[in-house]
């Protein structure tokens, strides 16, 4: 075997992302395309482009805003339950609660 493949089967792709965990992943942290876009290296175009499903950007692209999106926290589940989850080590910021809101805090 050669390359980077610890982990992966012999002939096994690196996991994928689609464009819905992208999405969700960014809703998650809070981050706009051009947010995703700026971490990952990547251009906004290729962000907005692969979130809706156009084109078919080269894997490396994809893996960079994988890899930007895990440095922050996001992990990846596989089918059969696709999907993406922020780790724990990851505090959330819930915002403030609305018992708490003021006019000092409410925008």
């Amino acid at each position: 075997m050669t390359g980077s493949d610890e982990g992966v089967q012999s002939g096994a792709a690196a996991p994928a992302m689609s464009p819905a965990q992208a999405r969700a992943a960014r809703g998650l942290l809070g981050w706009s395309e051009a947010d995703l876009a700026r971490r990952s290296g990547c251009d906004e175009g290729l962000v907005r482009d692969f979130e809706a499903g156009y084109g078919d950007p080269p894997s490396g692209q994809i893996e960079a805003l994988r890899s930007a999106l895990t440095g922050a926290g996001i992990v990846f589940s596989e089918p059969p339950q696709q999907g993406v989850t922020l780790s724990e080590a990851h505090g959330v910021d819930e915002g403030t609660r609305l018992t708490n809101l003021t006019t000092e805090n409410d925008r």
